[in-house]
């Protein structure tokens, strides 16, 4: 981040240098209709980031597994694993390593989906090619997990009305955030921040939101950490324009 952006951001959000610490690269993860890549594209036009998608829409596969799950799990799966982990050994290349910095996905959790989504042999055969391609790949800085209760996935889902996302049951949402819960209870490579996301809304129209969890992550150190603000009250909300 620039001299000028970094003092200005501080300005901002009204801290010092000595309160913060600024990950160089840091992952959103969270289920699906969380907001893990509107969070991350925030992320990088604040710090002035490039940014890492792994953007679902080019996997092939996603919406035939989405109209049958148990036909397409390998196939998705495997797409995604050799995806995420192609964007990832880019970070090694150049200058590239330098410039991109947030991105929506951890490579780490991706057998939680195969855990959900595969027989038992298919998991076997998963596992293995997972365990001989993820091999030195750099890790992050921070993780933000971004929580959420099933219904208000559900709802979310329901309101951004995604054709492809049409078929996805409750059912299935509920199974994926019970894995994502136990993924990360016992994560803890590096750094975690949980942030329960039922109560806040991070799109560009709630920027006090966005700012207070801003502020929340340039504070965080090392170890787990849990941001669990409440909704913004009609007073509280009359404060926002310190921060356009």
């Amino acid at each position: 981040m620039g001299l000028s952006v970094f003092d200005g951001l501080l300005a901002k959000l009204n801290l010092e240098h000595t309160d913060i610490t600024i990950p160089s690269y840091i992952a959103v993860e969270g289920p699906i209709g969380v907001g893990k890549t509107t969070l991350a594209k925030r992320l990088a036009g604040t710090f002035n980031y490039d940014i890492l998608l792994e953007k679902s829409e080019e996997n092939p596969f996603l919406e035939r597994f989405y109209r049958d799950r148990r036909t397409h799990a390998l196939s998705v799966q495997l797409h995604f694993l050799f995806q995420r982990m192609q964007k990832l050994q880019s970070l090694r290349q150049g200058d590239i390593f330098q410039q991109v910095r947030v991105s929506d996905f951890l490579i780490d959790k991706d057998p939680l989906f195969a855990k959900v989504t595969l027989e038992d042999d298919e998991y076997r055969l998963y596992q293995t090619v997972y365990d001989n391609v993820i091999t030195d790949l750099p890790k992050p800085d921070l993780v933000i997990y971004l929580q959420a209760p099933t219904a208000t996935l559900y709802e979310r889902l329901q309101r951004r009305g995604h054709a492809i996302e049409k078929p996805i049951e409750e059912s299935y949402l509920q199974q994926l955030n019970d894995a994502y819960t136990q993924f990360f209870y016992h994560y803890d490579d590096t750094p975690l921040l949980i942030v329960n996301t039922s109560e806040i809304n991070l799109t560009n129209n709630h920027k006090l939101d966005y700012y207070n969890l801003v502020r929340f992550i340039l504070q965080t150190q090392s170890g787990r950490h849990y941001y669990n603000p409440h909704p913004l009250t009609a007073e509280k909300t009359t404060v926002a324009s310190s921060f356009y």
